[in-house]
C-alpha cells in the first residue's frame, strides 16, 4: 500500500491538487508534496475539475470508477467539478484476450469451442471492471461475453483501503467535511463497485428488467444466457441498434425524436413508481435505440449492474414532494422532508419553507421548457444540506438517473417538457395507488398473514399491556412511513407495531390511513 500511496501523492503534486482544499487548510499536504520535488506551477493554468479528472484516469480504473460515481453528487461538489467529472470515459486498455479465454473456461468449467460457434477475439469495448467480446452460440444466437478484468478483485480492495484513508483525511481537511460526509460517499461507491465484481448479480438485475418491460414499446432488455453465466462471467443476446447520443443517425433514419424523448422520461417514472426498481447508470454509452419502426422507436437498456430501489415509504414521500414543488407549495415540502426524516424533527419549518421558496421562485419565473426538473432537485438536495440533510442514497441513484434521463431527452429533442410528461403522471400514479379498489386488493394480499398471527394477538396484547413504556426518543423513529402521532394510540397499536415483521402496519398505513389525504391532494 505504500508504493500506492506514493504514487496517488505524485500524481497530486503533478496536477497540485492540493490546491482544490480551502486556502486555511491545505498547508499540510503542501508541506508533504514538497517532500517529492517542487511544486509545478504549470498545472495551475488548467481548470480545477480538469486537473482532478485527468488525476483520476492516471491512477485507473478504481479512481474512473470512483471519479463517475463523483460526479453523480452534484449536491456535494461544485458545478465545474462535477461537469469535469462527468466526462470521465469508462474505456481503458483491454487486457488479452488469452486471459479472457483462461477465465472464462475456468469458470464455466469447458473448453471455448464447446461453449460458442465463434469467439471473437478483438473485444467490443474495454471498461474499468470488465471487458466485452461478441460470440456465437451453437444453436446460431448471437450474444456478448462480459468477463471480469483478472485480478481486478485485489485491485478494488487495494484501492478501496487508499481511498477510505483519503476520505478519513479530507473529512478533516475541510472545514464543512461534516456536511460533505467523505466516508458516506465512499461506503456508497464500496458497495458500487464490489456489487459489480459479481456479474451473476447483474445478470439477475438485468433479468428483472425485462421481466417488468416484457412486451412493452418503451424499453427493450435484452435475455441473459443463465447457462452461460458466472461470477465472473455473464453471455446475454446481442442487440443491434442505433446510440442514442447519435442524433444525426436517428434523423437519417427518420426516428420520431419528440415520441422517443418523452418516451424516456415515461420509462424513467415507470421504473421509479410502478416498480420501485429502475436502471440507475443510464448514461448514453448503455443506452440504444430499436429503429426499425422509425416513427415507433424503442430504447434498449444494457448494463444493469447498477440499479436503485425504492420502498413505498419513499415512493410516497418522493411523489408527494415532487408535486408539492408543481404546486409551489413550500410549507408542504417543508414538512414533508421533516415527516419522512430526510431533515432532523427539530429542523425550523418556517425557515426551511423561506429557503424552498428562495430557491424556486426565482426558477419558476422562467418558462418550463426552460426548467431543468433534474437540477431543480439538485438544488433542492443542496438548501436542505443546509439544514443537515442526510445522505439519501436510494435518493441520490434517483437524482443522478433523472439527470441523466432528462439530459439524453433534451439532447434528442430539446423542446422537451418534463414538467408536463411527470405532472400528470404522478397525479395518475397518486390516484391509481390510493384509489379504494387498491386499498382493498393490497389488504387482501395480506389476509393470510394476519390470520395466521390472529391466536397469538390476546397474548401479544397482554405482553405489550405489562411492558412499560419505553423512554421518549430523543430523535425521530427511524420508520418514515409512521407519523408520531398514532405511536399514542395505546396497546393495540403496539402489538401491530410488532406484527410489522408481516407487514401489517406498512400495508394499512400504506393504504388505509393514507388514502384520503392523498386523494386530497391530488384533486386540489
Amino acid at each position: 500500500m505504500i508504493g500506492r500511496v506514493i504514487t496517488v501523492l505524485r500524481t497530486v503534486r503533478g496536477q497540485r491538487l492540493d490546491t482544490l482544499l480551502p486556502e486555511s487548510r491545505r498547508a499540510p499536504l503542501t508541506r508533504l508534496l514538497k517532500v517529492l520535488g517542487p511544486l509545478p506551477a504549470s498545472p495551475l493554468a488548467i481548470p480545477r475539475g480538469q486537473r482532478l479528472r485527468e488525476a483520476l484516469e492516471a491512477l485507473g480504473p478504481v479512481f474512473i470508477k470512483f471519479g463517475q460515481l463523483l460526479s453523480t453528487r452534484r449536491d456535494l461538489l461544485p458545478d465545474d467539478i462535477a461537469d469535469e467529472l462527468a466526462k470521465l470515459q469508462d474505456q481503458v486498455p483491454p487486457f488479452a484476450t488469452d486471459e479472457a479465454i483462461v477465465i472464462i473456461e475456468s469458470e464455466l468449467g469447458r473448453p471455448l469451442d464447446t461453449l460458442f460457434e465463434s469467439f471473437d477475439s478483438t473485444p467490443l469495448a474495454a471498461a474499468s471492471v470488465a471487458q466485452v467480446h461478441a460470440a456465437t452460440l451453437h444453436g446460431g444466437e448471437a450474444v456478448v461475453v462480459k468477463i471480469l478484468r483478472p485480478a481486478i478483485e485485489e485491485v478494488v480492495h487495494e484501492d478501496l483501503k487508499l481511498i477510505n484513508f483519503l476520505a478519513i483525511w479530507l473529512g478533516r481537511l475541510f472545514k464543512d467535511g461534516r456536511r460533505l460526509r467523505p466516508r458516506e460517499v465512499v461506503a456508497d461507491y464500496e458497495r458500487t463497485i464490489l456489487g459489480e465484481l459479481d456479474l451473476r448479480r447483474e445478470a439477475a438485475n438485468a433479468s428483472q428488467l425485462r421481466r417488468n418491460f416484457q412486451g412493452s414499446k418503451l424499453v427493450y432488455v435484452p435475455q441473459v444466457i443463465w447457462s452461460h453465466t458466472s461470477r465472473q462471467v455473464m453471455v446475454s443476446e446481442r442487440i443491434h441498434g442505433v446510440p442514442v447520443s447519435d442524433r444525426k443517425e436517428l434523423i437519417n433514419r427518420g426516428v420520431n425524436l419528440k415520441l422517443l424523448a418523452e418516451r424516456g422520461v415515461e420509462t424513467f417514472f415507470t421504473q421509479v413508481f410502478r416498480d420501485g426498481f429502475f436502471h440507475a447508470d443510464m448514461h448514453p454509452g448503455n443506452i440504444f435505440v430499436d429503429a426499425t419502426t422509425p416513427e415507433d422507436p424503442r430504447y434498449i437498456a444494457v448494463d444493469c449492474a447498477i440499479v436503485g430501489q425504492l420502498e413505498e415509504s419513499d415512493l410516497y414521500y418522493l411523489a408527494r414532494n415532487l408535486l408539492a414543488i408543481f404546486q409551489q407549495d413550500y410549507r408542504l415540502v417543508a414538512k414533508l422532508h421533516v415527516e419522512c426524516g430526510w431533515v432532523p424533527p427539530e429542523t425550523p419549518i418556517g425557515e426551511f419553507e423561506a429557503a424552498m421558496r428562495t430557491l424556486c421562485e426565482p426558477i419558476f419565473e422562467r418558462p418550463l421548457s426552460d426548467i431543468s426538473f433534474g437540477h431543480m432537485l439538485v438544488s433542492l438536495f443542496r438548501t436542505a444540506g443546509r439544514f443537515d440533510m442526510e445522505v439519501q442514497p436510494q435518493l441520490v441513484l434517483l437524482q443522478k438517473t433523472l439527470l441523466n434521463i432528462e439530459g439524453l431527452g433534451r439532447q434528442l429533442y430539446p423542446e422537451l417538457n418534463l414538467w408536463d410528461t411527470a405532472k400528470p403522471f404522478l397525479e395518475r400514479w397518486l390516484a391509481e395507488r390510493y384509489a379504494p379498489q387498491n386499498v382493498l386488493k393490497r389488504l387482501q394480499e395480506h389476509l393470510p398473514s394476519w390470520l395466521e398471527t390472529l391466536p397469538k394477538l390476546p397474548e401479544l396484547i397482554l405482553k405489550a399491556l405489562e411492558t412499560p413504556p419505553p423512554p421518549a426518543p430523543a430523535v425521530a423513529p427511524s420508520s418514515r412511513a409512521i407519523p408520531t402521532v398514532f405511536g399514542a394510540l395505546g396497546a393495540g397499536i403496539i402489538v401491530l407495531d410488532q406484527l410489522s415483521t408481516t407487514a401489517i402496519w406498512p400495508s394499512l398505513m400504506g393504504t388505509g390511513v393514507l388514502s384520503l389525504s392523498l386523494l386530497l391532494s391530488v384533486k386540489r
